[in-house]
């Protein structure tokens, strides 16, 4: 049977129009800049915040008339502005160290809080706080301030054994920080609390800490 020829005559379905998308572009959040909170909830995107090292800390001009000003801002409900009270904490340690002595268990409990916030840059400024703090106040914390340092050094312990390199890193520099800042027998009897810690992270952190001591004591100056 012969075939039969195609007919292009044949009436062709019109194409449809395509649809335009319109594409968005979304910057990407690097790791290091996500916090995430200790019980690993979703990671939070931070604002960009300059990190200050304590050399490039300046004193603070007026420093008597701004001091109670610090101190309000600290309570701050915005984290930025906590940030910034954060590093000019560090700049009453570092410079203004008297005038801070009356709110220095104050300061030391926003820092406490904010290490436990879910945003790094926080985390960060407030860990970098605790160095300054130490440099400046050494053995006073342990009179002054017992409850607020107890805290305090339970959170660097936690944070130095965290899995986030940067958070470990400067926990690791705050805590060596303590070594160099106070008397070792004191101390060592705080730390000595955490080498039975449940957390075997924490515990490894304190007994770190201890042999720092141990070499600090015996020495030769």
């Amino acid at each position: 049977m012969a075939l039969r020829p195609i007919d292009n005559s044949l009436p062709i379905a019109p194409e449809r129009p395509k649809k335009h998308v319109k594409v968005v572009s979304v910057p990407i959040q690097k790791q290091s800049e996500v916090g995430v909170n200790d019980e690993n909830k979703a990671p939070l995107p931070d604002s960009t915040i300059d990190y200050i090292s304590s050399d490039d800390l300046k004193p603070i001009s007026d420093p008597e008339s701004k001091i109670q000003g610090l101190i309000e801002r600290l309570d701050s409900k915005d984290w930025t502005k906590v940030c910034e009270s954060l590093n000019n904490a560090r700049r009453f340690a570092l410079y203004h160290s008297s005038l801070l002595l009356p709110f220095l268990e104050k300061v030391m409990s926003v820092v406490v809080k904010a290490m436990k916030n879910p945003r790094s840059a926080l985390i960060k400024t407030s860990i970098m706080a605790s160095s300054d703090i130490f440099y400046a106040f050494g053995d006073q914390l342990l009179d002054s301030t017992s409850d607020a340092f107890d805290s305090l050094l339970l959170q660097l312990l936690l944070k130095a054994s965290q899995d986030k390199k940067f958070v470990c890193e400067e926990a690791d520099r705050a805590l060596n920080a303590l070594v160099k800042s106070m008397t070792p027998l004191p101390l060592l009897n705080k730390l000595k609390l955490y080498v039975s810690h449940v957390n075997l992270r924490i515990r490894a952190k304190a007994a770190i800490s201890i042999s720092n001591f141990v070499s600090k004591m015996v020495k030769p100056p």
